[in-house]
């Protein structure tokens, strides 16, 4: 079979179209992997299918047709504003409070909770939002190796190849805050916005089969019934080390935009073209001291020859028949 691609992306809501096809199954490849659907799984319609776009990859191809519009799911052409994380890496201590917070809010509040299936097994799984990774970093101007905490979530990215590849609409960007999120009741848990991300920040709920990520605590920052110094991230509030900052990205005055100014922030894999509104802070240089023994001065000898006791001790010795010269 054909693939349908658009660039580095597949589109691929074609559910409900299996008589275009020999076989009764629609085989989907994205980035080597391999999907299978029964034309019925989804209860998918050719009508339905109109609301969405397909690309064929020869003029003539029978799905032309149903090429309306540009992605399956639209992204806001310019979000009011721009909510997103400063990380900086040089204060994270790697200590996952960030993780259990989360973890412990989007379970409580917004949305379906967040599984663990065989939590004390010999198989452990579970979905989270947010993950500390942890690297051994060797510089390249020969100094010692460090140890740098690396938190990862979605970074709500300003071209979120996870909403365009997105075939119901589950997955979006809300054009008030730019904040990304998945509409639960919508999601077919097909996975395709977790093969789209580049950054591995979406991960399949283990018992309610539909797509988690962050949401930048949406059922927080808003919520006028919680203390202002509250109405942050639950990562944010919780970071022991000040590591984690919240804000608009999208407005250069504000003290997250000057904190990325000032400390050189930087996106994570630009070279993907997914425009990430989340911004890290790299390590500062670690200070080095110069080798020196301070002990030095006070080892050296003192005298050559043995005083008092033990200088008469060892020139008795010496004298006995068979000592050494």
């Amino acid at each position: 079979m054909e693939k349908l691609a658009r660039g580095p992306t597949l589109i691929v809501n074609v559910f409900g179209l299996h008589e275009l096809f020999e076989q009764s199954q629609l085989v989907i490849r994205i980035k080597d992997r391999e999907i299978r659907f029964q034309p019925h799984q989804f209860g998918m319609t050719t009508q339905k299918l109109n609301a969405y776009s397909v690309e064929c990859p020869k003029p003539g191809h029978p799905l032309n047709r149903f090429a309306k519009v540009p992605h399956l799911t639209q992204l806001p052409t310019t979000p009011t504003r721009k909510l997103g994380l400063v990380i900086d890496l040089d204060t994270c201590v790697g200590c996952h409070a960030c993780v259990i917070s989360c973890k412990g809010w989007n379970t409580e509040n917004y949305g379906a909770p967040l599984a663990d299936e065989d939590a004390y097994g010999a198989n452990p799984v579970g979905s989270f939002l947010n993950r500390v990774h942890s690297f051994e970093v060797t510089p390249a101007d020969d100094a010692p190796p460090s140890l740098v905490h690396f938190p990862k979530s979605c970074l709500h990215c300003d071209n979120a190849p996870c909403v365009t590849v997105c075939p119901t609409g589950a997955s979006y960007k809300r054009v008030e805050d730019g904040i990304v999120l998945v509409n639960e009741s919508a999601c077919i848990g097909c996975g395709l916005c977790a093969w789209a991300c580049p950054y591995g920040a979406r991960e399949l709920d283990p018992r309610e089969k539909v797509m988690k990520k962050c949401t930048l605590c949406v059922d927080r920052i808003y919520n006028e019934n919680l203390p202002e110094e509250d109405r942050v991230p639950a990562c944010v509030r919780t970071c022991p080390a000040g590591a984690r900052h919240f804000g608009d990205l999208g407005d250069s005055e504000s003290a997250v935009s000057q904190l990325v100014a000032q400390r050189g922030g930087f996106d994570l894999m630009p070279e993907m073209g997914t425009q990430p509104v989340n911004k890290y802070l790299p390590p500062r240089p670690k200070d080095q001291l110069q080798e020196t023994d301070i002990l030095a001065p006070f080892l050296a000898p003192v005298t050559d020859t043995s005083q008092g006791f033990l200088g008469w001790l060892d020139r008795a010795l010496s004298a006995l028949p068979g000592a050494k010269e």
